[in-house]
């Protein structure tokens, strides 16, 4: 099965959740740890392939299918669109030599279909004295209220997009034995060549042809000026502004020199595109363009320049166009058939909604949903964000739906951390204590802190552990220094230290480099039961404690602890010189390595 324009490489994708947070219609699953994209709920304005922070949101290729066009020994024709100009800044006609040095038998301006877009919306406006109408230009919108405006379909223009027009106007000059592939900044035009075959039949991101480029070794700062810089029918006009935002109503002549335009406005950016839908509709014109600033900023294309150069490079283009002769200014005859057929000059119906609903929870349903997430209170309702939704009802929404897991909950997971951690170092036999790079606690438990201080059992409940966290390590063990010199050990050691009367054996362990460290304390005073005894028990200890430490470094830090450290010494030296070290001092143990 094919790809969809966009798509997840699921191996690689890491459970940050970016791409949630930054979705604008929240279009994307969370299964098995991994973002996967709802194709019925995308409108693929391609915002998860810029935010991706692993690049495993991927545009789909189709270089390929041109490559198999060109064997066809049809005649494959560019719709290339005019924010070509803002990608390639000073290479603007070297970017066409090499469309036809890869091998493409002409090039035409997606511009052209959009100056004839704009010309049957005028004849509208002179027929019907206003255009009560969303414009159809960007794709992306018209998937947006098709899946989640519904009640605004009707408020479509009735003319298709200006790729769709310009490819079925190249059919109309050329006849149908030829192939058309649009190249430029948008995925959602990948939707149109899939829903609408032909019209393109092909649709390539800037990005794509960039890398075709490379792949054919040609340099566009050395190629061949001797290939002729050639657009068919003709160079476009006025119409090359389309792609910044307020440019298909500058390129009406209805609209065109108006010093404030009340019945025709231009909004840009999915955000601002979605609170205008959300609005009360009313007779002025929309131009609602998905991409901030206009198609310039487009997914598909390589983001080198800023917003200002790159209009600065379309007005300048324009501007520079509208000086010269023969340009292309419309075509009445076909522009009255697109006003008067719209969508069946594709052979198509107009636009219809999806049918996409969204379930309503009951108050019930969603706080049971909160109590999964370990929320019983509003208080517990943090409206943090980590998951990637805006609230913390949002997220049981989610998964109440099937969208969501509950370990995209930050603080739950924080909150299960620190429970099991809590387990664990109740459960360890020995005293461990966990300190930061400014040896501070992070955490400890009971047996550590009796060790050093005659607490009442009652104080030293989870509550009570929690409340020594920040504290200084120096504030119990008299070694502090020995704890600060670990941090840079390769490999963590043991020592052996005598207090109040008993021997402990003290194991550092790593668990995360340079950022925290832990030790165990065991106490190994000679043990008044026979030797088979004491190395069963001592065993079975020493598989429980390091499985025990492994889970703890797990929990609380990124890199595995480096816990294969020689605790099997306890097996064979159970008995202890009492005069081994003095109260209070540190003897190195032994390697017992190789």
């Amino acid at each position: 099965m094919e790809k969809y324009p966009i798509y997840t490489e699921v191996n690689n994708c890491r459970d940050c959740y970016r791409c949630v947070r930054h979705c604008p219609v929240k279009a994307i699953q969370i299964k098995d740890a991994h973002a996967e994209i709802i194709y019925d709920r995308c409108t693929f304005c391609g915002t998860c392939v810029n935010e991706c922070p692993n690049a495993v949101k991927v545009i789909r290729n189709d270089t390929d299918k041109v490559r198999m066009a060109f064997l066809s020994n049809r005649r494959v024709i560019v719709s290339l669109a005019p924010s070509y100009v803002s990608e390639f800044i000073g290479y603007e006609e070297n970017f066409v030599r090499a469309l036809y040095k890869l091998g493409f038998h002409a090039v035409s301006e997606t511009a052209i279909g959009a100056a004839l877009v704009s010309q049957a919306l005028d004849m509208y406006m002179e027929d019907h004295g206003e255009a009560p109408f969303i414009s159809t230009a960007c794709p992306s919108v018209v998937e947006l209220i098709r899946k989640y405006f519904p009640q605004d379909i009707k408020s479509l223009a009735p003319v298709p997009s200006p790729l769709q027009t310009h490819s079925a106007y190249l059919r109309k000059l050329y006849g149908n034995d030829i192939v058309i592939v649009f190249i430029g900044p948008c995925v959602a035009k990948k939707i149109e060549a899939d829903e609408h075959p032909g019209y393109p039949d092909v649709a390539l991101t800037f990005r794509e042809v960039r890398e075709w480029l490379e792949e054919e070794n040609i340099d566009l700062a050395n190629i061949d000026t001797g290939i002729p810089v050639d657009f068919v029918p003709a160079k476009a006009g006025k119409a090359a502004i389309y792609p910044i935002e307020n440019g298909q109503i500058e390129t009406s002549k209805i609209w065109e020199g108006r010093f404030v335009e009340q019945s025709a406005l231009s909004v840009s950016g999915i955000t601002r595109v979605m609170s205008s839908l959300k609005g009360v509709h009313t007779s002025d014109f929309l131009e609602a363009l998905n991409c901030d600033g206009g198609c310039i900023s487009g997914p598909g294309t390589s983001h080198s320049y800023s917003a200002v150069v790159q209009k600065k490079a379309v007005a300048s283009y324009v501007f520079e166009r509208l000086g010269e002769p023969d340009v292309f200014d419309g075509d009445e005859e076909f522009a009255r058939e697109v006003y008067e057929k719209g969508y069946g000059i594709l052979g198509a119906d107009f636009p219809a909604p999806t049918g996409l609903t969204s379930a309503d929870y009951s108050e019930e349903e969603i706080r049971g949903a909160l109590a999964r997430l370990g929320k019983t209170s509003a208080s517990d309702e943090l409206n943090c964000g980590g998951c990637g939704y805006p609230t913390c009802r949002d997220m049981a929404r989610a998964l109440l739906a099937g969208l969501a897991e509950t370990e995209m909950c930050v603080t739950k997971m924080r909150k299960d951390a620190e429970t099991k951690v809590d387990i664990l170092l109740s459960t360890i036999p020995h005293g461990v204590v966990i300190v930061n790079n400014d040896l501070e606690i992070a955490e400890c438990n009971k047996r550590f802190i009796k060790i050093f201080e005659d607490y009442p059992d009652e104080f030293l409940d989870s509550e009570g552990l929690r409340s020594f966290r920040g504290y200084p390590v120096s504030a119990f063990v008299p070694f502090e220094e020995k704890f600060r010199e670990q941090f840079y050990m390769s490999k963590p050691q043991q020592y052996r230290f005598r207090h109040k009367g008993k021997i402990y054996r003290i194991t550092f362990f790593l668990v995360e480099s340079k950022a925290l460290l832990g030790a165990m304390f065991e106490d190994i005073t000679t043990p008044s039961v026979r030797r088979e005894a004491v190395i069963e028990k001592a065993e079975e200890v020493i598989r429980k404690s390091m499985t025990s430490v492994q889970q703890i470094a797990a929990l609380l830090g990124d890199n595995a602890a480096e816990t294969e450290i020689m605790l099997n010494s306890i097996i064979e030296e159970f008995n202890v010189n009492n005069n081994e070290t003095e109260e209070g001092g540190l003897m190195a143990e032994e390697s017992n390595e190789g």
